[in-house]
């Protein structure tokens, strides 16, 4: 069946003076961003890069106006694609949505098939975006440390910014692969709910000093980092021999100041991690872990809430402002 010819969106825009617009509005089907796949949207998530696309402190769109959401799941209405067909369940994440084209935040999408997943089996819609885009994000980096050697038995793994999406999601997948795992968070009232994801042991980022020298005493084997700046400059100095650090986020600066002393002396690897433009092969493989083996145990634990669209600015500010907790999904459909 075809999308209908009005529906509702969270459109972005700019007016004429460059004034930033965002609000739950109706369009049309023939604005939409042109996809082989026809899709009605029933869930979609909040990740910082929409809470910073949404309010327009951050530059996010490349053009406008657009549909915000860079997460969706829901049901093929049509499809001219291969491989696709009315009635399949799929989801995106990344792969330019709310960026250079159309995101989640609508009743209906039309997708570019070669970046839609099916939903796999052990996966609901809700489930898939709490995962979403920083559930996708920890497994690619968790990915990326085991195939440069990162194994179980050479230590605890840190993960910064532990209390956010991608942090809290990091913990469990870290904890269910068998790793054991240490979370640095500046919010100490919530360690309790980290130890029940599988921290193992907390630090308060305020009471936090990883030294200044090039290279610091070795307190972890590895590291996911969403935080940068100050915080991934220390944890370079204080990995382990061979570890590996999985920079993914920017939420306290993208500058890096560092040495090469970690890399050539003590053979730590810092891997740089995009989820939104990996290869559709591994896309794939990786959801299929995300399902299965993978599969954090405290997903309805990470989901702190299910909201509307138009509960969503609120929410943007709340994380702007340091102040997410796990994760935010929005039914839409």
């Amino acid at each position: 069946m075809p999308i209908p010819s009005t529906f509702k969106a969270f459109r972005i825009d700019h007016d004429v003076q460059g004034e930033h617009q965002a609000e739950w509005q109706s369009m049309t089907a023939e604005q939409l961003s042109d996809g082989d796949l026809s899709v009605q949207v029933h869930y979609s998530s909040v990740n910082y890069k929409d809470a910073l696309a949404g309010t327009g402190s951050g530059k996010i769109l490349r053009n406008f106006p657009l549909n915000g959401g860079i997460d969706v799941a829901g049901e093929v209405i049509a499809s001219t694609a291969d491989g696709f067909v009315p009635g399949d369940k799929v989801i995106a994440t990344g792969c330019g949505l709310s960026e250079t084209r159309d995101g989640g935040y609508s009743e209906y999408i039309k997708l570019d098939s070669r970046w839609a997943i099916s939903l796999p089996d052990g996966l609901d819609y809700q489930q898939a975006m709490t995962l979403g885009t920083a559930g996708f994000t920890a497994a690619l980096s968790l990915y990326r440390m085991e195939i440069n050697g990162q194994t179980p038995d050479m230590g605890p793994v840190v993960v910064t910014g532990a209390t956010g999406g991608v942090g809290s999601l990091a913990i469990n997948i870290l904890h269910k692969a068998g790793y054991e795992v240490h979370a640095i968070s500046g919010k100490p009232e919530q360690f309790e709910w980290l130890r029940h994801l599988g921290a193992s042991q907390c630090v308060d980022r305020h009471h936090l000093f990883l030294g200044d020298q090039p290279l610091e005493s070795a307190a972890w084997a590895g590291a996911i980092d969403n935080v940068g700046d100050q915080l991934l400059s220390g944890l370079t100095r204080v990995i382990k021999p061979w570890g590996n650090i999985a920079s993914c986020g920017l939420a306290g600066g993208h500058e890096l100041h560092t040495t090469v002393m970690p890399f050539i002396i003590r053979g730590v690897s810092l891997l740089g991690i995009n989820s939104s433009n990996c290869p559709t092969p591994l896309r794939k493989q990786l959801w299929q872990r995300l399902a299965g083996q993978w599969k954090p145990e405290q997903l309805d634990s990470i989901c702190k809430r299910v909201i509307s669209p138009a509960e969503l600015e609120p929410v943007f500010a709340e994380m702007l402002e340091g102040g997410s907790l796990g994760r935010s999904v929005v039914r839409i459909g």
